[in-house]
């Protein structure tokens, strides 16, 4: 691992480690998990870390990802996994709608996107998250699930096709609610929002 640290006591490269990425880890373990499971897999982790600090690979996020989400997928079950996911994307559609400028606007966004990504499989929510919240390339999301860059970019395709077909879904059924009330929507349709904007959005939006 290389950092501006590199000369450092080993105590002190693993603090470094911890300040610059436990709140990322403990972010992606709760989106997965209760509170008390997070936080115990998040410094699990990094317990896991300091036993292997002279090893570890630049940048760590995508290393320190894959070991929490092994961690997970010991300790938590498919089922409560999904579950705690969905109740956690539920959760970002709720909070400070009050409180924004233009409230209408930014809650239908954020409310079609997890309405949408509710019904995706767990798989291609994590490949979406990996990506647009955690910021990572194909190739550094594919070592988080152990797979090569292009199998892991062949599951992002696949998962933003599936978003975007969720997405298209609930468009039409908002269509169809407005003509049965008599009041459709005036305005033309506009650009479509990317898949990963949208997703991005739903984070950003909670934060």
């Amino acid at each position: 691992m290389r950092t501006d640290r590199a000369d450092a006591p080993p105590t002190d490269r693993l603090a470094d480690l911890y300040d610059r990425y436990h709140a990322r880890i403990l972010a992606f373990c709760l989106l997965r998990a209760d509170e008390t499971v997070a936080e115990e897999v998040a410094s699990e982790t990094f317990v896991i870390a300091w036993r292997k600090l002279s090893a570890l690979p630049d940048p760590p996020l995508p290393w320190l990802l894959g070991v929490a989400r092994n961690l997970l997928r010991k300790q938590y079950g498919a089922r409560m996994r999904r579950e705690t996911l969905l109740r956690r994307l539920a959760e970002l559609a709720d909070r400070r709608d009050e409180q924004e400028w233009d409230v209408a606007e930014r809650f239908v966004l954020r409310e079609s996107a997890v309405r949408a990504l509710s019904e995706l499989s767990e798989k291609h929510v994590e490949a979406l998250t990996l990506v647009a919240w955690n910021g990572l390339s194909p190739a550094e999301a594919g070592r988080v699930v152990g797979c090569s860059a292009g199998t892991f970019s062949v599951r992002l395709h696949r998962a933003r096709r599936a978003l975007l077909k969720e997405l298209e879904a609930l468009e039409g059924s908002a269509a169809r609610r407005g003509r049965g009330r008599g009041s459709p929507d005036p305005r033309p349709p506009g650009p479509r929002t990317p898949d990963h904007t949208i997703v991005r959005t739903v984070h950003q939006e909670a934060r």
